[in-house]
């Protein structure tokens, strides 16, 4: 199956930007729809956002605005530019197909400091 690494988090006061890239294994990634999902502490995982394999997006209300998603096919990469942070940001930010199909990765820790 397809093994994903995510990295680029990290701790940053509300307001600041972090830039999270996901680096994933295999040969589907370009036709897959891919997906930034987030999961707090005592939360369910949420869907943050995603892109299709031709580019077209979509974003999670709460972040819509501040987020964008890319990605790069050639590298097999996915990444989520976050600006205007917000403590409510504050989770563990995972990558992954739209339904979940890869490995689910260790994840990268996002703080948001007020």
């Amino acid at each position: 199956q397809v093994q994903v690494v995510e990295s680029g988090g990290g701790l940053v006061q509300a307001g600041g930007s972090l830039r999270l890239s996901c680096a994933a294994s295999g040969s589907s990634f370009s036709i897959q729809v891919m997906a930034w999902y987030r999961q707090a502490p005592g939360k369910q995982r949420e869907l943050v956002a995603s892109i299709s394999s031709g580019g077209y997006t979509n974003y999670a209300d709460s972040v819509k605005g501040r987020f964008t998603i890319s990605r790069d096919n050639a590298k097999k990469s996915l990444y989520l530019q976050m600006n205007s942070l917000k403590p409510e940001d504050t989770a563990v930010y995972y990558c992954n197909t739209r339904t979940g199909n890869y490995y689910w990765g260790r994840g990268t820790q996002v703080t948001v400091s007020s």
